[in-house]
């Protein structure tokens, strides 16, 4: 029941936080108002549109961040129902199958099944090739 009204929560604030984002001016709005474009007729005055907006924003910002963390801890914390698997690693190994692992470092090439290289695969040379010898500065066109 918590939940479900804090995840109606979070759609109601994300909706307000978006609409009023759009609402507010941007930064170079403010040139405008320099040169008369009727800031100052408008229901918050000259300046008051600016504080009541961004003032809601880092309050529904804030209670945004909260009810992400509360629906976060509601999640993690809730019992799991038994047979109810939530990741692969314990599909695998309710199966029967042994847990993936990551490969070891000096492996370039998958192995096949067998684990054999396939025959027309050549092996990779894993040892450093030797510099390259430089011409003599006379050798060099000029």
């Amino acid at each position: 029941m918590l939940y479900t009204i804090l995840l109606i929560s979070e759609v109601f604030i994300a909706i307000a936080l978006i609409t009023l984002i759009l609402l507010q001016h941007g930064k170079g709005a403010d040139a405008g108002a320099a040169f008369g474009s009727g800031a100052s007729g408008t229901v918050f005055g000259a300046r008051g549109a600016g504080n009541f907006l961004s003032r809601t924003t880092a309050v529904l910002a804030t209670l945004f961040f909260l009810n992400c963390l509360a629906l976060t801890y509601i999640v993690s914390h809730q019992p799991r129902e038994k047979g109810v698997v939530e990741s692969l690693v314990e599909q695998a190994e309710q199966q029967g199958e042994p847990a993936p692992t990551a490969p070891a470092a000096d492996e370039t090439t998958p192995p096949t099944e067998s684990g054999q290289l396939p025959p027309d695969v050549p092996p990779v040379d894993t040892a450093p090739s030797a510099p390259a010898k430089q011409a003599p500065a006379s050798d060099l066109p000029k």
